[in-house]
């Protein structure tokens, strides 16, 4: 069975840090491209960070460049998404999701996890 499952988030308070996880199981993670996409109450869902399988191609928006990092795990089948210096407007529920190409992924096609809750508060 195919699955992505996020975890990590939580309540963080402005200029903290959290790192998400992503595990994968059901397909080889190392084979397609991964990403992270937010969406908050009221919004559009919005990618934040994504990477590609072939060359390492990264996307960030201008949002979250310089405090978001996308990476794969050493061990098979994880994405990992650290951010830091986190700010209020960054609270929204956090998805991992993989498909053949960012293209793709941004369209919402592949898999998606459940999400993880992101709260940047003090």
């Amino acid at each position: 069975q195919v699955q992505l499952v996020e975890s990590g988030g939580g309540l963080v308070q402005p200029g903290g840090s959290l790192r998400l996880s992503c595990a994968a199981s059901g397909f080889t993670l190392d084979s397609y491209a991964v990403g992270w996409f937010r969406q908050a109450p009221g919004k559009e869902r919005e990618g934040v960070a994504c990477l590609s399988s072939i060359d390492g191609v990264t996307y960030y928006p201008d949002s979250v460049k310089g405090r978001f990092t996308i990476s794969r795990g050493n061990a098979k089948n994880t994405v990992y998404l650290q951010m830091n210096d986190l700010k209020p407007e960054d609270t929204a529920v956090y998805y991992c999701s993989a498909d053949r190409t960012i293209a793709t992924m941004m369209m919402g096609r592949g898999y998606w996890g459940q999400g993880t809750q992101v709260t940047v508060s003090s």
